[in-house]
């Protein structure tokens, strides 16, 4: 329920409002040159920094409890914690029983019993992202040089993201966005026939994103309206380049060896500094909801290094199943 991958595997755990949170990882490889300040650049991706982000500030400095020694992994499960200290669960206490409007709020509540945690959507929260991001740090350090990029192409539907979300948060809104990935260096044959294939391993992870709500490769749903003739990647060369990359890099459930492309849609933030309308557990009617707290009004703002952290994991689990070996540079005796 709380894992993902086979031999490079990740464990989450943790609430946005509990003590901790973390990963362990099971399955990454000894000798990986590893130290704390190696996860400081991407999770300094993830804090909220632009406008239209929460005001939440966490340290986020990761404690690597175990399987690392003198600076490199090995081979043991990476257990990997942080901390939450700048947390109000004052305003969630006053909005227990009445679920919000487009969280995990109410089925949650069904499928538990109401003993889920309920403060900031607890294990819900995309506040565990930041263990996938952790997680993506050593995936990207196996992967080497494949290189993994995602960008942020719009938001509200518009390509004028910060005029955009400067709107909503004037509005006492939210925002949805798109943000596209591209990954290089991949390569051929990746992947499965049918349930393992590639797009299908990297849709699994991506919609373990909340908010996400829609994932589409290549041409995607373009494709529904092109010809073959038009659709079809002419191969150019023996290693597989195309003139065309309708494809997004994947044929057959296989990578194809060219650049693995994709896009995904991050819903509105849920959470709404606007009145809604909303059902009291307690009673069965109907009442008035609004949200206090801190929210981003344009979650999708945070979202590519999280995107990038999934789709390495995913390629990292493939290219360790095929035999496919990290390079690790020696280790230098003192």
């Amino acid at each position: 329920m709380n894992s993902y991958g086979r031999i490079f595997r990740l464990s989450i755990y943790g609430e946005s409002h509990g003590p901790s949170l973390g990963i362990v990882l099971d399955g990454c490889p000894a000798g990986i040159p590893l130290e704390e300040r190696d996860f400081d650049a991407d999770i300094e991706r993830r804090n909220p920094s632009l406008a239209g982000t929460t005001t939440r500030k966490e340290t986020d400095r990761p404690q690597i409890l175990s399987g690392m020694f003198a600076g490199h992994t090995t081979g043991a499960p990476l257990h990997i914690l942080f901390m939450n200290k700048d947390t109000d669960s004052s305003v969630y206490d006053a909005i227990k029983d009445i679920p919000r409007p487009g969280h995990a709020d109410f089925p949650a509540h069904k499928k538990f019993g109401g003993f889920q945690d309920h403060r900031g959507g607890g294990h819900f929260s995309g506040r565990l992202t930041l263990g996938m991001v952790a997680a993506g740090v050593l995936a990207k350090k196996i992967l080497d040089p494949i290189v993994i990029h995602a960008q942020v192409t719009e938001a509200g539907g518009s390509a004028k993201i910060e005029e955009t979300v400067e709107e909503a948060q004037k509005n006492r809104d939210s925002i949805g966005g798109i943000v596209e990935c591209e990954c290089r260096g991949v390569p051929v044959g990746l992947g499965e026939p049918f349930f393992d294939t590639a797009e299908s391993l990297l849709s699994h992870i991506l919609f373990a994103i909340p908010a996400v709500k829609g994932v589409e490769f290549g041409a995607g749903f373009r494709s529904a309206r092109m010809t073959g003739s038009e659709h079809n990647d002419r191969i150019l060369s023996l290693e597989g380049a195309t003139g065309t990359n309708h494809s997004g890099g994947i044929n057959g459930g296989l990578t194809n060896g060219n650049p693995i492309r994709f896009r995904v849609a991050v819903k509105p933030t849920s959470s709404i500094p606007r009145k809604q309308r909303s059902i009291d557990l307690k009673t069965g009617e109907q009442t008035d909801l609004v949200i206090e707290g801190r929210h981003d009004t344009c979650i999708a703002l945070r979202m590519p290094v999280i995107v990038e952290a999934a789709t390495a994991i995913v390629l990292a689990d493939l290219m360790l199943l095929t035999q496919h070996k990290p390079r690790i540079r020696p280790k230098i005796q003192k």
